[in-house]
């Protein structure tokens, strides 16, 4: 079964996590020419973790109806096990290049269904679009959940980093960066981090609120704990103030704050580290 396929029935059975209407502009560029233009889109959690724009099968339709280079049409249309439909898989052509990630959803749903909110809308993966806007900013990774907020705080607090009983850091000068639901991340100077330590890695991953980071690996006793260590040389416009500084997991190391040391965070970050995946953080 195809993974469109599968998130169909999944959706129509127990509709998404939640959805929210935006008044934003919601742009899509494909292959030189913006495929939709729409004030009428919805924010859908698929799952609980961050939202996907969709968009009305309209706004395709009527750029279509005004470039004869962008053509749509149908392929398989998906049932649930009682028969009726529950989406269709649209395929988005422009020149040569052809969009088949796509489900269109029936445009009427019973109100009682649990996919009502996403009738006569489309999904289109993320990763197919050139690229995707908010009114006339890039969106990079996936869209940003309206719900999240990211603030960033100068500090003169102590702070030191240990791994494996070896302090590997200390400052009294650090930007705390809260996110909302993860724990405070402390981005310090490069040049308070011991430097017989670190290790380059090529590593790279993106978020959608921070940039696109790089990481080191640190050796300690003769033991490299991969990817521990990330910064971020070019952040996005709201997080610049950690530009060039660097953080630690600490789901990972040992931090000390004012002479305090803090508990370990059980996040699905570090399960990523610890599986040698690092998570986009």
């Amino acid at each position: 079964m195809s993974d469109l396929k599968q998130l169909a029935l999944k959706l129509a059975k127990d509709g998404p996590h939640k959805t929210l209407p935006t008044p934003r502009l919601v742009q899509l560029l494909f292959n030189g020419i913006y495929i939709a233009k729409t004030t009428e889109a919805r924010y859908v959690w698929e799952h609980p973790y961050y939202p996907h724009f969709y968009i009305p099968l309209t706004s395709l339709h009527t750029t279509a109806d005004h470039n004869p280079a962008f053509q749509i049409s149908e392929g398989e249309t998906y049932h649930s096990p009682a028969g009726e439909p529950v989406g269709t898989q649209l395929l988005l052509t422009v020149g040569a290049r052809t969009l088949t990630k796509t489900i269109s959803f029936p445009p009427h749903l019973p109100s009682g269904s649990p996919a009502a909110t996403l009738a006569g809308l489309v999904k289109i993966d993320f990763d197919s679009i050139d690229q995707w806007f908010e009114e006339s900013a890039p969106i990079f990774v996936h869209p940003k959940d309206p719900f999240i907020r990211v603030e960033i705080l100068p500090s003169t607090r102590s702070l030191r980093v240990w791994i494996d009983g070896q302090q590997v850091a200390t400052t009294t000068s650090s930007m705390h960066l809260y996110e909302t639901l993860l724990p405070a991340r402390f981005y310090l100077p490069l040049t308070d981090v011991d430097p017989t330590v670190l290790r380059r890695s090529g590593t790279r991953t993106k978020c959608p609120y921070k940039g696109e980071a790089e990481y080191y690996s640190v050796e300690v006793k003769g033991k490299l704990y991969e990817d521990v260590v990330w910064y971020y040389n070019s952040p996005t416009i709201e997080s610049a103030q950690v530009r060039g500084l660097v953080c630690f997991y600490n789901e990972r190391v040992d931090i000390e704050l004012d002479g305090k040391m803090l508990e370990r965070p059980s996040t699905h970050f570090g399960k990523a580290s610890e599986d040698k995946k690092p998570a986009v953080l």
